[in-house]
């Protein structure tokens, strides 16, 4: 579920699209003055920007958490409990300098001997577990479908359907970014020439009048480029290329029907053989960030003077390689929740998702078992601006809006940084029934591979957001079960009354409560009142 921004050039070229209870009072921001607030007006600094998940909706007037506020007055001089918090994903850089000494070590592991020293059916391993062995590209779920031909699956129409229109897509998409990148790049040289070399700004462009047509041209194209916030030509020109990345990615292997990622020697349609994969966790190329990202917004060492801070300070990461480059497999999501379970961890943050699923009758299960052995899921609603009340999404803990084989699967949307109308991440799933609550997700600041850090945007960066606060509840209030931890997140969040858009179409704009089942978003410093009090 990756994000997808959308660009235009006037006059030049057509809009582009491309795509990782308590009945405790609220006490930071009372009910009825969070609509009221002032909206912010400056942009934020650079600080803020990396940091705005975790300040406070009335002292800094953006949505964020409220982490360092809970930080500051309730958990100043309090020592919590270590939480074993699995992040099922691609891998994860566990030698990043903000990460060190946040991963989980298996003890019961003897590194590297070869030998199954604890008995888990796992042979070494100390970090976690790599389903994935040594693959890592891989095809939609879809596409599967076709490839295998079963003309009486129920999904291959729709497969069908859904593949030619995905193919032409991206396929634009290629051509589209291809020539924007052309006339940005030649847009740079003709001011830069202009210019004599000079580093220019957004001012030196503004001053430039010529009645050179070719001149005009390249000026047109800057100032839109610096209209959608972008410092520089570079900037832009490198978030094109990254986009690049992505759409051939569909194309080349997500889409490609001749593609053979699987490389762990495993039939991912026999539920039979439980133990394969290898023990390393760790990225297969610096590309592979996504688990990264997700580990820090968790646990990323606060307060070191490094790249980023994470939501909770108590935390071990177990890393569980199990979401490819494309759709994940059932098989591997099954096996991989129970492998978190049963090596102890008592949150999973799944930051994946997808809309075919042969078997997902394995993942409820695997899902049931977590909530029986009081293991909190974290998962994000998917970006495809999609009504989940209205289709269906996996992994989920329920068929369709039926009844939910547990009570310890929290499903998160994404907000952005700027309180009101759009508030609410253009990407961003949503459902009255089968999305939980919202949580910071757009434009989100951490580590990723060779200790270096990025922003990246999704309901795949809420779903950390909200397993860092959830780890925060469980290291300091430990007695409480998964079920009352979910609980305290959904009451504790600050309901919001306002109107949003959705999709940031000014035409689609629907009460901020009617998006999930709690109205809220997600506040850190209310659930360590409502955790203290919850009984």
């Amino acid at each position: 579920m990756k994000t997808i921004k959308s660009y235009a050039i006037i006059g030049l070229l057509a809009a582009l699209v491309y795509s990782c209870g308590s009945t405790a009072p609220i006490i930071s921001t009372p009910i009825a003055a969070v609509d009221n607030i002032p909206l912010k007006v400056q942009p934020l600094t650079e600080a803020e920007k990396e940091n705005w998940g975790h300040l406070d909706l009335i002292q800094d007037t953006v949505p964020g958490m409220s982490v360092d506020k809970a930080y500051n007055e309730i958990l100043k001089n309090r020592k919590g409990n270590d939480v074993i918090v699995a992040v099922l994903d691609s891998g994860i850089d566990i030698d990043h300098e903000d990460l060190k000494g946040q991963i989980w070590v298996n003890e019961d592991e003897i590194p590297n001997n070869g030998i199954d020293d604890d008995k888990n059916g796992f042979i070494d391993d100390v970090y976690g577990w790599n389903f994935l062995g040594d693959g890592y590209d891989e095809q939609l779920e879809f596409v599967r479908i076709l490839v295998k031909g079963d003309t009486s699956n129920p999904d291959y129409k729709k497969a069908e359907k859904e593949y030619q229109e995905e193919y032409e897509k991206y396929a634009n998409y290629r051509a589209n970014y291809t020539q924007i990148l052309e006339q940005v790049t030649k847009a740079d040289g003709i001011i830069s020439a202009y210019l004599e070399g000079k580093e220019y700004t957004k001012a030196d462009v503004d001053t430039i009048k010529s009645e050179d047509q070719e001149l005009s041209r390249a000026v047109n194209i800057m100032k839109y480029v610096y209209s959608l916030d972008m410092e520089s030509a570079q900037a832009f020109k490198d978030e094109i290329n990254n986009d690049l990345v992505q759409i051939n990615d569909r194309l080349d292997y997500n889409l490609n029907k001749d593609f053979k990622g699987r490389k762990n020697g495993d039939d991912p349609d026999d539920y039979s053989k439980k133990i394969y994969g290898n023990n390393n966790v760790r990225p297969s190329e610096k590309g592979e960030k996504h688990g990264t990202h997700v580990a820090g917004i968790i646990a990323a060492v606060r307060n070191n003077g490094l790249g980023a801070n994470g939501v909770a300070n108590n935390v071990k990461i177990m890393s569980v390689r199990t979401v490819p480059n494309g759709d994940e497999y059932d098989k591997d999501i099954a096996l991989a929740i129970r492998y978190a379970v049963d090596n102890g961890a008592s949150i999973i943050n799944t930051s994946f998702g997808k809309y075919y699923s042969p078997h997902s009758d394995w993942v409820r299960d695997a899902i049931a078992y977590a909530g029986k052995n009081d293991v909190l899921i974290v998962n994000a609603a998917g970006n495809e601006t999609e009504d989940l009340d209205n289709k269906e999404v996996y992994p989920n803990d329920a068929i369709g809006v039926g009844p939910e084989v547990s009570n310890t699967f929290l499903s998160v949307g994404s907000i952005e940084s700027s309180y009101g109308s759009k508030m609410v991440s253009t990407f961003s799933n949503f459902g009255k029934v089968n999305v939980d609550i919202f949580a910071p997700g757009g434009k989100i600041y951490s580590t990723v591979p060779f200790s270096e850090y990025e922003f990246l945007s999704g309901t795949s960066m809420a779903a950390p957001s909200t397993a860092g606060v959830a780890a925060l509840i469980r290291s300091y209030f430990p007695k409480l079960s998964a079920a009352q931890v979910k609980k305290v997140i959904i009451d504790s969040g600050l309901p919001i009354k306002t109107k949003v858009m959705i999709g940031g179409d000014s035409g689609n704009v629907k009460p901020y409560a009617e998006l999930s089942r709690s109205g809220k978003i997600v506040n850190a410093y209310n659930a360590l009142i409502f955790a203290s009090k919850a009984k």
